[in-house]
């Protein structure tokens, strides 16, 4: 396993991070030897947030039926999504209030008295740095929180909001696959007149390695936005030949290969695997093992279906 060095403590955490979204049906005691195994094999950080239904309260169940384990673990959550009481979907809060409600109701749930990384999940529209600034430094102080992040922001958004901090924003939760490069697209496509030369996001992957912040991929296994899962989709048979072709002169599987390609993008790079199979934790953190080289990493993205100038 390979680790980062995260925010200004420098806080050893693994390039591949347990997601938790999907273990909303398991048992607590399932979701320990879930983490349990992440940690025999190298994975020390848990992804999870308040809007994954009960996943807070049964990482929470899971901590207090293994006694020691949050000790082992460098836990993330995020806030900011919140159900609509009347339109039937959710909508964004990144109000003073929402944010320490929220982080009080996590630490409560979660049984535990501090969270190492506290993102803020997707932009609010509404958002006004201050009060978050304000929200911030408080829970900072109280020890409540360690480090802070936020989600699927461009860096204008970011710079907004660090130049009210005393802390830098150590994190950014984007989504990142061989099957979705927009990021990488318009880095590629420089000066270009195609649609892959425009920069949608404002220079994320850039922004991130400037400043030292994580880059925390979410749905490496996904094509499209929430389009489904590439591996051994038909519409995806260059990419599945490639990704197999590797995965075999490796000795590692097509998804670990997959996982190898994000992480193989330059900085502090993270891999989100949202999983609820122990044995899958373990395979794919075989992905943090070796690194593939500029013809593999290229020989995929080709494969996925694009094109290079």
């Amino acid at each position: 396993m390979r680790y980062i060095e995260f925010g200004p403590g420098k806080a050893k955490v693994s390039e591949l991070v347990l997601g938790t979204m999907r273990i909303a049906q398991m048992q607590p005691k399932e979701v320990a030897t879930l983490i349990e195994t992440a940690l025999d094999a190298g994975v020390n950080a848990v992804d999870t947030a308040p809007i994954y239904g009960p996943s807070e309260h049964i990482i929470g169940e899971a901590f207090a039926a293994r006694p020691g384990l949050r000790d082992r673990v460098w836990l993330q959550t995020k806030l900011g999504i919140r159900p609509h009481p009347r339109a039937k979907a959710n909508y964004f809060d990144f109000s003073y209030d929402h944010i320490i409600e929220s982080l009080e109701n996590s630490l409560r749930v979660l049984k535990t008295d501090h969270i190492d990384s506290l993102l803020l999940h997707r932009p609010d529209a509404l958002m006004v740095p201050e009060e978050i600034a304000q929200a911030f430094q408080e829970l900072h102080d109280a020890g409540k929180v360690i480090d802070f992040g936020v989600s699927n922001q461009n860096p204008a958004q970011i710079r907004r909001l660090e130049s009210y901090l005393a802390f830098p924003i150590c994190a950014n939760q984007v989504q990142l696959s061989c099957a979705f490069t927009p990021m990488l697209d318009a880095s590629l496509n420089v000066n270009m007149e195609n649609d892959a030369s425009v920069m949608r996001d404002g220079g994320i992957l850039e922004y991130a390695y400037d400043k030292g912040m994580a880059i925390q991929a979410w749905s490496v296994m996904q094509h499209g936005y929430f389009g489904g899962v590439f591996l051994g989709n038909p519409d995806y048979a260059d990419l599945n030949a490639a990704l197999d072709t590797i995965a075999t002169e490796h000795g590692v599987t097509a998804a670990a290969v997959a996982i190898n390609w994000v992480l193989r993008v330059p900085g502090k790079m993270q891999a989100i695997v949202g999983t609820t199979k122990a044995q899958r934790v373990t395979k794919s953190a075989a992905a943090c093992d070796w690194e593939m080289t500029r013809e593999e990493w290229y020989e995929i993205y080709l494969a996925a279906g694009n094109a290079l100038p």
